[in-house]
């Protein structure tokens, strides 16, 4: 990711996951290292997707991964509520 490092992974992973949260409207029910962690995991779900299209994910640059973090993390969080039954397909 950009070679940011790990630092850069947990200020973008943070940013994404609270932005997803808050799009969710979970934001209430996690904390800021569930948020961190959401939007890490939803980093690498997006990665992996964009990549099964054939999208260049390093070469992306920094908005670039924040979308995808963020789409990442939202699907995420839309997969948790799916599987605790608390969201409707």
């Amino acid at each position: 990711m950009l070679g940011l490092g790990i630092i850069g992974w947990v200020i973008i992973g943070g940013l994404a996951g609270w932005v997803a949260s808050m799009i969710m409207k979970t934001n209430a029910q996690q904390g800021i290292l569930l948020n961190i962690v959401v939007g890490i995991v939803g980093g690498l779900i997006g990665g992996f997707i964009l990549r099964l299209f054939g999208v260049d994910v390093e070469g992306g640059g920094l908005i670039f991964s924040f979308v995808t973090c963020l789409a990442g993390a939202c699907l995420l969080i839309w997969l948790v509520g799916l599987v605790r039954g608390r969201t409707k397909v």
